[in-house]
């Protein structure tokens, strides 16, 4: 019989980070399935989970590092320290040994640190790699180069979620277990396509919604769960605060609030009260003069009334924290739960759904510009990533460490991006393959993905698992690069696994990680445990006391300001589209690594722009461009269909080659300064 081998891990694709094991044979992955006692799982993965894995042995995987020859004719004293390590490899790159590779960088960042000073150097990334890593690079950068400029790709996702939580209850972490979902009276999905960007949740909540029809929906277009919506709550761009803060004011006018939990376990409801109570926006009755959404007016109210009034659960996703006003969305989200009780117990609570398994990970690691590990405060506050842009184009920001996150991709305004870049002395990327970022690179350093290596995943739940390899691997973890770095510009670095930084990271993030040892996690790899952890795990936060300074959950309102569609429908001047982005299901993030599995690729692999039926008028060819004042697309296939709303588009961002977000510009949230994706008026160029 011929050897298998079962292996147990983690899938880091999306924030779900489900339990899975690999049939691995001759060190080849020949399949991806779930244990039926898996917590996360329950034994059923995605398209992703199963068939995400080819990736692994794509032939254009990043194996031998490279070096921009133009940037070794810029510098001969280090190309004069590497030149017996270096091999020709393209009319652009020559590969290098790691060691000379490494050399180089140490050298290039001591001299522009000379010359510019010590803040002229950012780091980049980390939510795509383990914990250790993201804690190493935050760690390298604020103590070895003693710059204070870190940063991760919640960015760009959910840092409104973490800002608008911490304010109002002190955690910016989801509440609640996955499992919760069948323990909840009722349901609201707000801003997420669930079913396809976090399908192994949506598997329960269309379980439970189906035996109990407890579910509401608010999207700006018809996704999916709909089907199985009580409430379908179809929704005009950039009103997702408009309807929170409406849902307050029936359980205020309607005397469906918890006066013992506000009384027992909050501040400030008084004043919210008034407040809510004065603003012209607040009454759901304003719908009756929005065209079009008319039936929004008696709709909130009844999801209101219902979530008050049961046990209850609130999920959200990007399409709350990507405007300019998710921060203060998610405190709206926040004062509902504080208003009802519906928090800090089974069955009820707030459930951010984070876009990568580690992106929670790499904020509880500190990689972050104005938190240490454990969300504590850094002896130095350090720049976010719109500010670093800034930074770079202004020639104060010289040299970037990148690790996993495609700068030039993912983030907003890519042609402020990319001449940000061509501002800067020195880029370092840390990646499996040649990214749009990694193509801008000086040094290029192919290093292990999650199915090739030992560290802790921390999923939207706060709950940690311990990958293990599927595969042997002889490239670098990305941490072993960064202990290279160090050792070479006078630090002391001497971990010799990862297991010793995880060590390290549970005595500084004590608060968090004290008892989640590396074997406890090999005990519970198929589990996890969820932070923190102690003697024993959290599945539930906030049961006692919040986790403010003081215990107390707190109110901080903030009204809708006017503006965008709403504004055009009640001036009765709608014209031209908005368009709005989001994930596939097959596809993840910049597709570096599902683009190149075969059953992914071919159920996705172009960007297709939806439009609505009604307006096929004025998409008089087979592809389209969009363009705003920032830029355009390139030409996009067009299918016209009933789940957009008239004046809508929708596309995914996933594919590079489709420069969505050159249409993108600054607009950001006015807090955390994510970027505003979900919503930007573009002009149409029929091709």
């Amino acid at each position: 019989m011929e050897h298998v081998e079962v292996i147990d891990s983690v899938c880091t694709y999306c924030g779900v980070g489900c339990d899975i094991a690999a049939n691995v044979k001759d060190n080849k992955i020949q399949s991806i399935f779930a244990h039926p006692e898996g917590v996360v799982s329950e034994g059923n993965l995605c398209v992703k989970g199963k068939y995400g894995f080819e990736f692994v042995d794509a032939p254009d995987r990043l194996r031998i590092p490279r070096i921009r020859k133009r940037f070794l004719a810029q510098n001969p004293t280090i190309y004069e320290a590497i030149a017996l390590h270096v091999k020709e490899l393209d009319e652009t790159w020559v590969e290098t040994t790691l060691n000379a590779a490494t050399t180089a960088a140490a050298m290039k960042l001591q001299e522009i640190q000379a010359k510019y000073g010590r803040t002229s150097v950012c780091s980049i990334g980390g939510a795509r790699t383990s914990c250790e890593s993201s804690y190493l690079l935050q760690k390298f950068t604020r103590h070895t180069l003693n710059s204070p400029h870190v940063d991760n790709c919640a960015r760009i996702c959910h840092s409104p979620s973490l800002k608008g939580m911490r304010t109002t209850i002190g955690e910016g972490a989801a509440t609640n277990p996955y499992n919760d979902i069948y323990n909840a009276e009722f349901m609201i999905v707000f801003g997420s396509n669930t079913t396809e960007a976090h399908p192994i949740i949506s598997n329960r909540i269309v379980d439970v919604a189906g035996k109990h029809d407890n579910l509401a929906v608010f999207d700006v277009r018809e996704i999916t769960l709909h089907r199985f919506a009580k409430y379908k709550g179809i929704i005009p761009h950039e009103a997702n605060l408009l309807v929170l803060n409406m849902m307050a004011y029936v359980i205020i006018t309607e005397e469906l609030y918890n006066e013992h939990f506000l009384s027992d376990r909050t501040k400030g409801f008084e004043s919210f009260k008034a407040k809510i109570l004065n603003d012209p926006y607040a009454n759901p009755k304003y719908f009756e003069h929005i065209e079009g959404y008319e039936n929004l007016s008696k709709l909130i109210p009844k999801v209101a009334r219902e979530y008050a009034l049961k046990r209850s659960m609130i999920f959200w996703g990007l399409g709350i924290t990507e405007h300019i006003d998710g921060s203060y969305a998610v405190m709206a989200i926040t004062h509902l739960a504080l208003m009802t009780g519906n928090i800090g117990k089974q069955g009820a609570g707030l459930m951010p759904l984070r876009g990568q398994n580690n992106v929670q990970g790499a904020c509880d690691m500190g990689m972050l510009p104005y938190y240490d590990p454990d969300y504590q405060t850094p002896k130095e506050i350090g720049l976010m990533t719109p500010q670093l842009v800034d930074e770079m184009l202004e020639g104060r920001i010289k040299a970037i460490l990148n690790m996993g996150e495609d700068l030039t991709h993912v983030h907003p305004n890519s042609n402020k991006v990319n001449r940000a870049l061509d501002n800067v002395e020195f880029i370092m990327v840390q990646e499996l393959f040649m990214t749009e970022i990694a193509n801008r690179a000086d040094i290029v350093i192919g290093v292990k993905s999650a199915y090739e290596k030992t560290g802790v995943y921390v999923n939207a739940m706060r709950r940690l698992h311990l990958s293990q390899p599927l595969v042997k691997s002889d490239l670098p973890d990305d941490w072993e690069v960064i202990k290279l770095l160090d050792n070479k510009m006078g630090g002391n670095y001497t971990y010799e696994d990862s297991k010793q930084i995880w060590d390290e990271v549970r005595e500084v993030a004590y608060r968090r990680f004290s008892g989640a040892s590396y074997n406890r996690l090999e005990r519970h790899r198929v589990r996890g445990l969820q932070w923190p952890v102690h003697t024993e795990d959290t599945p539930i936060l906030h049961q006692l006391d919040f986790r403010t300074e003081d215990g107390y959950g707190e109110f901080h309102y903030h009204p809708y300001q006017l503006r965008g569609m709403v504004q055009e429908i009640q001036e009765k001047r709608l014209t031209g589209y908005h368009l709005t982005t989001g994930r596939t299901l097959a596809q993840y993030n910049n597709a570096s690594q599902t683009s190149r599995c075969e059953k992914l690729n071919k159920r996705y692999d172009e960007t297709i722009l939806l439009v609505h039926e009604d307006d096929a008028a004025d998409f008089t060819s087979e592809k389209v461009i969009l363009k705003t004042e920032f830029g355009q697309s390139a030409p996009l296939t067009v299918k016209f269909t009933d789940k957009v709303q008239p004046k809508t588009l929708f596309c995914t961002f996933h594919h590079a080659k489709s420069k969505i977000n050159n249409l993108f510009g600054d607009r950001c949230d006015e807090l955390i300064l994510t970027a505003a994706f979900k919503s930007i008026k573009v002009e149409i160029i029929n091709v």
